[in-house]
C-alpha cells in the first residue's frame, strides 16, 4: 500500500517564459516550489506560504489560479504518491533559494527537458501548461 502525501505547488514564470523549478537539499529531482499544508490551511494558502518560504516570492493566496489536482509518484519518497493541487502565479518573477531549497533552475518549456524532473511535472503539469498556452 502506497503512502499518500498531500501537497500544494505553484508554477512561476520569468520574463522569458521559463518555468521555475527547485531542488530540495538532499534530493536529486527538480520540482515546483511547494509543500505540505499546515493545520487549517487551504491549498492556496499552503502554496502561497511555501512560495514565500522557498523562493522569496510573496503572493496572496487569492492571486493564484488553479491549474489542476493530480495524483503522481513522489519524486523523493519510495512507495509514496502525492496528491498535488497545482496553481499558476500571475506575472513574471525572479527567485532566490531559501529554506530547504538547495538550487533553483529556470526551465525552457520549448527546449528538450532534462531527465531529473519530478513525475508530477513531467506527467501532469507540463502537458497541462502546454495545453493552456495554445
Amino acid at each position: 500500500m502506497n503512502a499518500l502525501i498531500v501537497v500544494s505547488a505553484v508554477c512561476v514564470f520569468d520574463d522569458t517564459g521559463r518555468l521555475l523549478t527547485v531542488r530540495k537539499r538532499g534530493t536529486d529531482k527538480f520540482m515546483h516550489p511547494g509543500g505540505k499544508p499546515e493545520a487549517g490551511e487551504s491549498p492556496a494558502q499552503t502554496a502561497s506560504r511555501e512560495l514565500a518560504e522557498e523562493v522569496g516570492i510573496v503572493l496572496a493566496p487569492e492571486a493564484l489560479a488553479l491549474l489542476g489536482i493530480w495524483l503522481a509518484d513522489a519524486a523523493n519518497e519510495a512507495a509514496t504518491q502525492i496528491e498535488a493541487t497545482v496553481f499558476t502565479a500571475p506575472g513574471v518573477w525572479s527567485a532566490r533559494p531559501s529554506a530547504e531549497i538547495a538550487e533553483i533552475r529556470w526551465l525552457d518549456l520549448a527546449a528538450e527537458l532534462p531527465d531529473d524532473l519530478a513525475p508530477l511535472l513531467t506527467d501532469h503539469v507540463l502537458p497541462a501548461l502546454t495545453a493552456s498556452r495554445r
